[in-house]
């Protein structure tokens, strides 16, 4: 059963998965979907048709604008920001230039950090709090700065792993990970 904070509004035609909370003062407009067992923090704003997986976790001061997916697991921490216009201008109608932006399953963006529409974030990557990113972030990749730079790899639970040659293995959860290229890593399954 979900539960929806009654000083938050949900506008028609929106579906909304089991077991997913939704505090305070939230917006959520028409024909957004989100997956089971999200939790959306206060003061989320979610943009029309916004599709959101299962398992995401969505903190405080957000407001996850039209043009965003979020697939399974992904994780946006307190006052992120995303854009969906890139060159937006009050005076004139743009939304016919909107661009896109992927956040693949279990990445993380951290606090403050802002992602400019139009890139993919890969799957499992970790933006570091505040960074700016304006370029697809790889798989696993780990981004920090403004504009934001790959400064390392890390394992799906989050920790950071450090590549002997062409492989590397986590030290926390031992998983395995190989370089297919220079900037892309893949896990061995």
């Amino acid at each position: 059963m979900s539960h929806i904070h009654p000083t938050s509004f949900i506008d028609d035609e929106v579906q909304i998965g089991e077991w997913t909370n939704i505090w305070h003062f939230c917006h959520i407009m028409s024909e957004v979907k989100i997956g089971s067992q999200c939790t959306l923090g206060q003061n989320v704003f979610v943009g029309k048709g916004v599709k959101i997986g299962n398992g995401c976790k969505i903190q405080n001061n957000v407001s996850v604008y039209e043009g965003v997916e979020l697939e399974d697991d992904v994780f946006v921490g307190p006052s992120a920001v995303f854009t969906n216009v890139y060159n937006p201008r009050s005076e004139l109608v743009k939304m016919d230039e909107m661009r896109k932006t992927l956040i693949q399953k279990g990445a993380t963006l951290g606090a403050n950090c802002t992602i400019v529409c139009g890139y993919t974030i890969g799957m499992y990557a970790l933006i570091g709090a505040g960074s700016v990113v304006i370029d697809d972030v790889p798989d696993y990749a780990m981004v920090v700065g403004n504009p934001a730079i790959r400064k390392g790899w890390v394992c799906k639970c989050g920790e950071r792993i450090q590549f002997n040659f062409d492989t590397a293995c986590c030290e926390k959860c031992g998983s395995q990970y190989y370089k297919e290229t220079a900037n892309k890593v893949a896990e061995r399954t």
